[in-house]
């Protein structure tokens, strides 16, 4: 909601989703669903964010 803090949320959220990958690992469930989230919201947030785009340049 506040761009000037999307990537703190990000980096949170890709936290948040750290651990709720070890759970899956551990309790021997499909753990990909987290996975595949936190890449959407790092492909989201670096279609939208100029900055980020600066950092990892896919085109030289």
């Amino acid at each position: 909601v506040i761009p000037q803090t999307s990537v703190l949320g990000a980096i949170l959220l890709t936290g948040y989703l750290g651990g709720a990958t070890a759970t899956h690992v551990r309790i021997g469930e499909p753990f990909y669903m987290p996975i595949v989230l936190g890449m959407l919201v790092w492909a989201g947030l670096f279609l939208r964010d100029d900055r980020l785009r600066a950092l990892l340049p896919l085109r030289s």
